[in-house]
């Protein structure tokens, strides 16, 4: 089994959740997105944890 990365990037959490760059930038706009972390570079960084509670909090709506 291989380790999940504790940060991912915006490509890699839209292959992780089988998604287009646009639709995770329209549910970023929309506040539906994961917390987001800018860098200092302008990069988006997304942490596992956040991930994850996003994930699970999307269980609770529907």
């Amino acid at each position: 089994m291989s380790a999940r990365r504790e940060k991912l990037t915006v490509a890699e959490f839209c292959k992780e959740m089988n998604i287009s760059r646009s639709t995770f930038y329209e549910w970023r706009m929309k506040g539906r997105a994961p917390r987001c972390r800018k860098l200092p570079n302008g990069e988006i960084r997304i942490n596992r944890t956040d991930i994850d509670a996003w994930y699970d909090a999307l269980g609770e709506v529907a």
